[in-house]
């Protein structure tokens, strides 16, 4: 119910009795205003400006209807008129409809009502914060950056040499929506560049660089009933297939004289594989960064000779292949020549192919904005990976759009650029449902937007540094997962061991074998374990760098297979009511202790998980809820409050809600199956 209450010059807008505008002559709510800007692009890092001309606040108001349902209201500021349909629609969301005749204005700011102890978060997969509160955050899809910390010497020369750096909001997968704890969900519907600003008392301020299409808002019970309403607004994904939880997917390269006799010792040392992960299927290439591939999307036939009956015959043996590819094309390759003489390739402002320099070389990016491209491009995925057998791939990039190129649509690549990498993943989509192979082929994404959430079946984490750093090594991966599971992505996982390895004049950055296996043990409790040799894997501690590693390895790969009767709930769960894998506290457990924890989390409703996030840590210090625990690993019961636990490697703190119905299936994960 749209409630509106005018008194003295104020108006007052609730919904479903949630404050959502106040509005009057001195806190005005609405303003409008012309800006330029410009975007340059380094390394799919964005440097970003802006020139603003006015803001004029929308000061009068005159509701020309108004009933239970919607609301016509117009503000204005002398000549200048803006008018705002409010409506709810038939899921019974909030929407409100932003107009004007005036094209010469492209920016928007809106204040929604807020309070000092809401909790609010969101915004796409953020790595440094959960709750937003307090913080003001840039909206745009870009690379996460290097170190992502600004104190940082290592952000520092990222910054001054390559412009790389990062910072704490530079996210892959941003997205224009927040959820709160005061049950409330506000989504905008544009793909602008915009700023939210959380930082204020009681609004928070969303500013846009465009004038939006709609504003949505959703409101429900309690916090649980929110994330389902939000989730089924931007779409449900799919249930992982079912192979996926038969053990850990192995990540190799090398070729097939290398990755075959790593397969065959895993699997004599009793490591459960359920997949293969060759990122080098089509070749590889050596820069300065390290091992890096030759993006020519067919099987390279030296490295990996008669892939298809290699797939095949690894297939028989219960064991899946995956692969790789992106929306760049390799210039040394036949699918660029192909793509060249087709005119599928993205423009520059004069014309020519538009050659983007990624890392330490350059590529041509496929128009996916042409839809003979676009067709082309699945095609390519339909003929060189699906029907070669490859049960799935991680489909990379997508956030490397400049915003100075020619698009083939002739939109303006500023508003496409946040919604390229959406195109991308309803693109692979598209590859799986017209060969049939929905439920049984599964691809993973880095890069997102709003609506991404409708058409990939997974998304990982994107590339974090082999370190302990809080803002960009192992730490973020959990307030990542949480974040996209409050943005309505539910099903996340990350590169064990992490990817971004320095060994250079400006600093060394290896991965550790404790580093290693303190994440083999985070990912045994996520909804898919896979691993990732890195960017420089000669000098990165691999699974096989050692017995103890091995041993550690298959011990965990074991627990995650045991945990399968529980992931499948959680599977269906997710797909059925957009209820994420993994959970912040609060989601369960709302209370001011809860609100900014992003250093454990729920897997499901049963299952709490306080991963070790340090080096050297014997004992670790746990927060419980108001419950009954029981710890896994002696079956000691804890109630609520902190707690020091015991962490021995291979014994991260795990524990079980007492009053679970899937209590006795999750007592048994630990049981080793040989």
């Amino acid at each position: 119910m749209i409630t509106i209450v005018e008194t003295n010059h104020e108006l007052h807008i609730d919904f479903n009795g949630k404050p959502v505008i106040h509005h009057s002559l001195e806190k005005p709510a609405f303003f409008i205003g012309k800006g330029f800007s410009t975007y340059e692009m380094y390394h799919g890092n964005f440097d970003i400006r802006s020139e603003l001309e006015s803001k004029i606040p929308l000061i009068n108001f005159k509701v020309i209807e108004s009933n239970q349902t919607q609301a016509l209201i117009r503000f204005f500021y002398e000549s200048l008129q803006v008018r705002i349909n409010f409506q709810i629609d038939e899921e019974g969301l909030l929407k409100m409809n932003i107009q004007t005749d005036d094209s010469f204005y492209n920016r928007f700011w809106i204040r929604l009502v807020s309070n000092n102890d809401e909790a609010i978060y969101g915004c796409g997969e953020q790595y440094s914060r959960l709750n937003l509160k307090g913080s003001k955050l840039p909206l745009w899809v870009s690379e996460q950056g290097v170190g992502r910390n600004k104190k940082e010497i290592l952000t520092f020369f990222a910054d001054k040499f390559d412009k790389a750096g990062g910072d704490w909001y530079t996210t892959y997968y941003p997205q224009p929506s927040f959820i709160t704890s005061s049950n409330v969900f506000c989504h905008v519907n544009d793909t602008s560049y915009m700023e939210f600003d959380f930082t204020h008392e009681n609004y928070s301020q969303i500013e846009c660089w465009n004038i939006p299409k709609e504003i949505v808002i959703g409101t429900d019970k309690d916090f649980l009933s929110v994330i389902k309403k939000q989730t089924k607004y931007f779409g449900l994904q799919p249930q992982l297939p079912d192979w996926i939880f038969d053990g850990m997917i192995l990540g190799l390269q090398g070729g097939t004289k290398v990755v075959l006799p790593k397969v065959k010792n895993a699997f004599n040392k009793g490591i459960k594989i359920s997949a293969i992960w060759i990122q080098d299927w089509e070749g590889k290439r050596i820069t300065a960064f390290g091992k890096q591939l030759m993006w020519n999307w067919q099987y390279e036939e030296f490295m990996y000779p008669n892939l298809p009956e290699t797939i095949k015959e690894l297939n028989d043996s219960g064991i899946k292949t995956m692969g790789y590819i992106n929306p760049f094309l390799a210039i040394e390759g036949t699918l660029f020549t192909e793509a060249k003489e087709r005119d599928f390739l993205l423009k520059d402002r004069k014309g020519d192919i538009y050659l983007v320099e990624v890392t330490t070389f350059p590529a041509a990016m496929v128009d996916l904005t042409n839809p003979e491209a676009y067709h082309w491009l699945k095609e390519v995925i339909k003929r060189n990976m699906i029907s070669i057998g490859l049960s799935g791939w991680m489909a990379d990039f997508g956030e490397y759009l400049p915003c100075d190129c020619q698009l083939y649509s002739g939109e303006d690549p500023a508003l496409i650029h946040n919604q390229f990498p959406v195109l991308w993943a309803r693109l692979n989509r598209e590859a799986l449902e017209e060969c049939g192979k929905m439920g049984d082929v599964v691809f993973f994404t880095r890069a997102g937007y709003s609506f991404t959430q409708r058409y990939s079946t997974l998304m990982w984490n994107g590339d974090q540094m082999v370190d302990w750093s809080i803002d960009d090594g192992l730490p973020s991966v959990i307030p990542a997962a949480l974040s996209l599971g409050l943005s309505g992505f539910g099903i996340s996982h990350s590169d064990i061991g992490g990817y971004t390895t320095f060994d250079n004049q400006f600093g060394k950055i290896i991965r550790s074998k404790e580093l290693l296996m303190r994440w083999i043990e985070l990912a045994a409790f996520t909804p898919v374990m896979r691993s990732h040799e890195g960017n420089r894997p000669d000098i990165n501690c691999q699974f096989d760098c050692d017995e103890e590693v091995l041993e550690h390895l298959k011990k965990m790969v074991n627990i995650h297979v045991n945990l399968k009767p529980y992931l499948k709930i959680l599977n269906a769960e997710n797909a059925t009511s957009g209820v994420p894998f993994m959970r912040n506290l609060y989601t369960h457990y709302p209370s001011q202790e809860t609100k900014n924890i992003q250093d454990e989390f729920l897997l499901g409703p049963d299952l709490l998980i306080s991963p070790v996030l340090k080096p050297d840590e014997k004992v670790h210090e746990v927060f419980l809820p108001e419950d009954e625990w029981i710890y896994l690993w002696d079956e000691t019961l804890f109630k609520g409050g902190k707690h020091l636990i015991a962490s021995p490697m291979g014994a991260p703190p795990v524990f079980i809600r007492k009053t679970s119905n899937n209590k006795n299936i999750l007592l048994k994960i630990k049981e080793g199956k040989e």
